[in-house]
């Protein structure tokens, strides 16, 4: 018998000056059974980094054919996909071949540093790719805030982005930039 996901319910609001895009969301994520709370709070955080209207989470590691979250516009085309983790160069080139615009964000410290060093001549040449990795600890801070029910507040201004809780002191979401731009 197969384990079923869990889960969890955030309200996540948003004051991102940068993008000067204001928000409260109400987030159901389902946790893969495979899948920790530190990769599942950095797709929270992806989704707070780049949130918008249409942005959703999708099956994610439930689905192969699917990225962690994307955005699509009212045709169903899809504008943006966003990949938490390590894909292999053969699935961030058939995101670039369906989406408008692909975003990456790598964790894990130097495992991650050791994956780009791996992909990178073939993602390189993809013009609509950006490739993230978190600084050494993001994720396993982030992965401090998970709750089966959260409050979370996410504030980026001048670049520099955190995430927390009126329980747990607000994390640095710091990233380092492999390809493209920094936001």
């Amino acid at each position: 018998m197969a384990l079923k996901s869990t889960i969890y319910k955030a309200e996540l609001q948003i004051a991102d000056m940068d993008r000067h895009y204001y928000g409260d969301h109400a987030l159901t994520i389902a946790r893969h059974p495979s899948e920790t709370d530190d990769r599942m709070m950095v797709r929270v955080a992806a989704f707070a980094l780049f949130a918008s209207e249409r942005l959703e989470f999708t099956k994610g590691l439930s689905d192969t054919d699917e990225p962690d979250l994307w955005q699509k516009d009212l045709t169903g085309q899809i504008e943006t996909w966003i990949e938490v983790g390590q894909p292999e160069e053969r699935r961030i080139a058939k995101a670039s071949g369906r989406a408008d615009r692909v975003i990456v964000i790598a964790y894990g410290g130097r495992a991650s540093e050791i994956w780009w060093q791996g992909v990178k001549a073939k993602v390189e040449r993809m013009q609509n790719v950006t490739v993230w990795s978190l600084t050494d600890g993001v994720a396993a801070a982030l992965g401090a805030l998970a709750e089966r029910t959260m409050r979370l507040q996410c504030t980026v201004q001048d670049g520099e982005a955190s995430l927390g809780s009126a329980s747990v002191d607000p994390v640095a979401i710091d990233w380092s930039v492999f390809k493209g731009t920094p936001r």
